[in-house]
């Protein structure tokens, strides 16, 4: 199992190991060590599972008081997984980053607390696992518009299936005074698989 650094502080993309024979295959989808030893969350809160239908956008998510550390993994088709940091004071404050994952290639990304969150599906359906540090709170949501002309996401798809809240989030310019501070991340020095430039 590696671990891998991306161009986001705090931002791990984990890559298991699959184990395949003429039967089909095995992996671990969550080790508590493996993962502690890493510097990663090994309890969780609140798991999740969603399914979408293709061009669909969900994003970009995030809560505020009782900031998520999300676990994403995706069971059936494919997404283009989104990590932004918006985490004032971040050395890589405003920059995002994507990552595609899929139910083929097992990969995994976590996004740290204060971080916002988004995907879109680039097969005809995918259903996707998410794992969070803290539990869902409605009251505590806050949503940054997908399309925010200072972040520049370059998404994948044209005229992506959207819920209404997710079309009218604000720009993060408009939220900068509501954002999360950030609190320098630690991890352990010695991480298996090393590091990823992004």
């Amino acid at each position: 199992m590696k671990f891998c650094d991306t161009p986001i502080v705090g931002v791990i993309l984990i890559e298991p190991d699959v184990h395949r024979d003429p039967r089909g295959y095995f992996l671990e989808t969550f080790h508590s060590a493996k993962y502690a030893e890493a510097g990663l969350p090994n309890a969780f809160a609140q798991h999740n599972h969603s399914a979408s239908v293709a061009n669909t956008l969900r994003g970009l998510h995030m809560q505020l008081r009782r900031p998520q550390g999300k676990l994403i993994r995706v069971v059936e088709g494919t997404i283009w997984d989104v990590a932004v940091d918006v985490r004032r004071g971040s050395p890589t404050f405003g920059k995002w980053m994507a990552e595609i994952l899929s139910a083929e290639n097992f990969k995994q990304l976590y996004i740290p607390p204060g971080c916002a969150h988004g995907f879109c599906v680039q097969s005809p359906t995918a259903q996707i696992e998410y794992k969070c540090t803290e539990l869902y709170d409605p009251t505590d949501e806050l949503g940054i518009a997908w399309d925010d002309p200072t972040l520049a996401i370059p998404w994948p798809v044209r005229d992506p299936v959207m819920s209404e809240r997710d079309r009218s989030h604000s720009r993060v310019n408009d939220l900068l005074p509501r954002l999360p501070v950030y609190q320098e991340e630690r991890r352990n020095a010695a991480i298996p698989g090393g590091s990823r430039a992004g």
